[in-house]
Formats: structure tokens, sequence, C-alpha cells
């Protein structure tokens, strides 16, 4: 089945019935030099919507660049063969308790 596909109906469908009711209101917009009149509403939101996401790129993939006040590791660090080895310990700790538990549910074998 389209999972996908009925997902994005579903989610679809709220968004028709909003332009739905609001065919027939109607607003001026103004950007100072010129003035648009009798715009839908909808149209109006949906592009105000549009916008914000498109302003809002820029802000997400720089984020993840500029990580402030966390410290930089280089790989000449002394501190990065440490933080290797409690990797590597943690890792073998992990999958340590993983294999000691019991086979048949806990029963004894006696």
């Amino acid at each position: 089945m389209p999972w996908r596909l009925v997902i994005f109906i579903i989610l679809l469908t709220p968004f028709l019935i909003f332009i739905a009711f609001n065919l027939n209101n109607r607003c001026d917009i103004s950007f100072g030099f010129t003035v648009f009149k009798e715009v839908p509403v909808f149209i109006t939101i949906f592009c105000s919507f549009v916008l914000g996401m498109v302003f809002t790129l820029p802000l997400i993939f720089t984020a993840g660049r500029k990580r402030r006040g966390q410290p930089k590791i280089s790989a000449e660090s002394s501190d990065n063969e440490k933080i290797k080895q409690d990797a590597a310990a943690a890792r073998e700790r992990f999958f340590s308790k993983r294999r000691k538990k019991p086979v048949n549910g806990g029963a004894d074998d006696a």
C-alpha cells in the first residue's frame, strides 16, 4: 500500500478545506511602493509560510557548523587517544553485557 501517498493526502486535506472556506475572503497587500488589491487570504498565508521556511534554511545549515562554547578536538590532541580508548571500553562493556544474557530465559540448567 502506498503509505506515503495516503499520508500526503491526509495532510493536504485540511489545507484544501481552508482554501475552500476562504475563496471569497480577500485583502489588499501593500509593499510600500505598490499595492496588490483583492488578493485571496490563503495565498497571503501560503506565501508567508513559504518565505518563513526559505529564511530559516540558512540558520539550519550554519547552526551545525558553528557550535560555540565547545572545545575543538584535533587529531594530534593528547586527549584524542583517551577518548578513543574510553569509547572502545564502553563498546566492550555494552557488548559483553548483551552476551551474558541467559539463552533459556533465566532457568537454571540443574
